[in-house]
């Protein structure tokens, strides 16, 4: 008989959380350290979530913040074991969802060529690609995408978070 695992469960979680994830996070090449995470945070509206397994593990994070008036989804993904599994796709309806109840009526973020992943989940979930910063690797070119935040997925709400 095979036991069915639990989702895991998405909740507000802390910086040195999200830093000890990222480093197990293949694509992030050099993660940040905990003080480029408060320098970014300090001071302006911002959500750190992460998915806990039952046995409270952090399998996942994305974090965001205010920046230049909007809301910017700036880090976040995903440990390879428990990829496939859903885990993106709530983080970011709990992202959009607490953004959608402070008023932010679109959610922002950039990507990298390479990732292409990412970018198939973005343009999936609505993104548009809105502007792209050319480099000399084009595999390393920035890409800059941007959701606007309607009403229309309420299973999540605001509220959890």
């Amino acid at each position: 008989m095979q036991v069915k695992e639990n989702p895991p469960q998405i909740r507000v979680a802390d910086i040195p959380t999200v830093v000890r994830l990222s480093r197990q996070i293949p694509e992030l090449v050099d993660p940040y350290p905990a003080a480029e995470y408060e320098r970014r945070l300090e001071g302006v509206p911002h959500l750190i979530l992460a998915a806990y397994t039952a046995t409270d593990e952090a399998v996942g994070f994305k974090v965001a913040y205010e920046r230049d008036g909007f809301f910017y989804s700036w880090m976040g993904g995903g440990h390879p074991d428990y990829r496939r599994r859903g885990l993106a796709r709530r983080l970011a309806e709990a992202q959009e969802a607490w953004a959608r109840g402070r008023g932010y009526s679109t959610l922002t973020f950039k990507t990298r060529n390479r990732l292409k992943a990412m970018l198939c989940f973005a343009l999936q979930r609505g993104f548009d690609i809105v502007r792209v910063e050319p480099q000399p690797d084009p595999a390393e070119s920035r890409i800059w995408l941007r959701k606007t935040l309607g009403g229309e997925d309420q299973r999540t709400t605001f509220d959890q978070f």
